[in-house]
């Protein structure tokens, strides 16, 4: 399982490989910024080319070039840079290539220079998305300048390759105005902490369960792509497929597409269709650094859900596989599927050993200037009132003390208010065991629920662990409402 690094500015070089210089050959040749190409190849497929084998959607290579009835990437990539479709599939440095002449190509539609900033960038990075309309185009590239803001690290065979964490504001343009698919607005009617997304109605089957019929099975899936690009495939009407919800691996997001009364089509067996909920999980079945804890522990709370609400039995019985549906032509979840540790959590054991939240107003855990505001406006707010300031250039940061049981690695998590006015690249400060270490989180979205900015080793005691600092080049009121440490 991959755990995501966060690293500091120092952290940025990556050990040498033949993937590590295709970026910069393919980002100086196309004149794109080689954060944004790896970011981007890091989103949709972990660096993985799944030797020439396409996901889902009809995506290939690290780049995740589509070809499918829809979307004719790849094809573009060929015209652009005369290489073959053989190539382009199954040669990663091909495939990199392709995508940033894509991505160029794009630019230029968009009238956007050679020069730009890497903000600037966002409407294309919607555009390379292929999503079937604008709210899941800003999904998608929201997704791209969230890992910008944390910052990454993954494997490529040998090679690591690293993403520092960035202050950039995207600067979203008209994509400001599509539905923001992470808001409170945009909640399931069936699983409440989930995002509601309907697939196409040409993808399922509008049913009356469990009038119509029972519901005695949660089948498990993997995407075989990312998660932006499965909602829109699933929006897609050529698709002919869908999943009543599908979970993102980095913090565990949940989006429901069909509801639970209606016949999802994933099973590849008709009456395992209609009696059972699919859950798909943002992935490939054979890059196990997609199988984060964050989703193992989100998609076993919905399905725990799921099994209280309709009587499934909390076993291997009620709770499968795709690969173990009769007739199954699928392999996923696969052999990296933690099932030990997932009906663990769907069970209750095994699971967060050790929890704090500390919110603005908790007494002598919160500390902050008296630069910092106090707010009751936003309804997203985590307790009675929240934290607010202006950018300047000096920290002046808000802490949260906590006290830390024992040495090793946390999960940490923020909540915020988000409005269009408030910041768009806070830096929230982790002490971490190596030093401080910060990620930028656009506040402008994603606000009014817990959000993960990563898993951190910590040192044992009672002391400040987490900061929101008012340096940034970032606009709009800097926010601190509450965070929750846990392990």
């Amino acid at each position: 399982m991959l755990t995501l690094v966060l690293p500091t500015a120092a952290d940025a070089t990556t050990r040498t490989g033949p993937l590590t210089e295709a970026f910069a050959q393919a980002a100086e040749t196309y004149k794109v910024p080689r954060d944004l190409l790896v970011t981007i190849a890091y989103a949709e497929t972990h660096f993985d080319g799944h030797a020439g084998q396409p996901s889902a959607s009809g995506g290939y290579g690290v780049m995740h070039l589509v070809s499918n009835p829809t979307a004719k990437v790849l094809e573009k990539a060929a015209g652009l840079t005369g290489l073959s479709r053989r190539a382009l599939t199954r040669d990663s440095a091909a495939n990199v290539k392709g995508g940033a002449a894509v991505l160029r190509a794009y630019a230029d539609e968009l009238g956007l220079p050679a020069d730009a900033g890497l903000g600037a960038w966002y409407p294309v990075v919607a555009k390379y998305g292929n999503a079937a309309d604008p709210a899941t185009a800003r999904l998608y590239a929201d997704t791209v300048y969230d890992f910008l803001g944390k910052g990454l690290t993954g494997a490529a065979g040998a090679e690591q390759i690293s993403v520092a964490a960035q202050n950039v504001t995207a600067e979203r343009g008209a994509y400001a105005e599509a539905r923001d698919l992470t808001a409170m607005a945009a909640m399931s009617p069936d699983y409440p902490p989930a995002a509601w997304v309907a697939a196409n109605s040409g993808n399922y089957t509008a049913s009356s369960r469990e009038s119509s019929y029972n519901i005695d099975r949660v089948i498990i899936h993997v995407t075989q792509g990312s998660y932006a690009g499965t909602i829109s495939w699933f929006q897609n009407p050529s698709a002919n497929v869908s999943a009543h919800y599908v979970i993102r691996s980095s913090d565990g997001a949940v989006t429901q597409m069909v509801r639970d009364k209606d016949v999802a089509w994933h099973a590849g067996n008709w009456s395992y269709n209609t009696r059972s909920i699919g859950i798909e999980h943002e992935g490939f079945v054979d890059n196990p650094s997609w199988f984060t804890d964050a989703m193992y522990r989100s998609s076993a709370a919905l399905t725990a859900y799921l099994c209280n609400k309709y009587g499934i039995p909390k076993t291997r019985t009620g709770i499968i596989g795709h690969n173990e549906v009769p007739g199954a032509t699928h392999t996923d979840p696969g052999r990296y599927w933690d099932w030990n540790k997932y009906m663990q959590y769907v069970t209750g054991g095994g699971g967060t050993t050790w929890s704090t939240i500390v919110d603005n107003a908790t007494d002598g855990r919160f500390t902050a200037s008296a630069n910092w505001g106090t707010s009751t406006y936003s309804t997203q707010r985590h307790g009675a009132d929240y934290r607010f300031a202006d950018p300047v250039a000096a920290s002046d940061a808000a802490w949260y003390k906590a006290s830390i049981p024992s040495a090793g690695t946390y999960t940490v998590e923020v909540w915020y208010p988000a409005l269009p006015g408030y910041n768009s690249s806070a830096p929230y400060i982790v002490a971490t065991s190596s030093g401080n270490q910060t990620v930028y989180v656009d506040q402008r979205s994603g606000g009014g629920g817990w959000r993960s900015i990563g898993t951190f080793s910590l040192n044992a005691g009672d002391h400040n662990v987490v900061g929101v600092s008012r340096w940034t080049s970032g606009t709009g009121l800097v926010i601190a409402d509450a965070v929750r440490i846990s392990k």
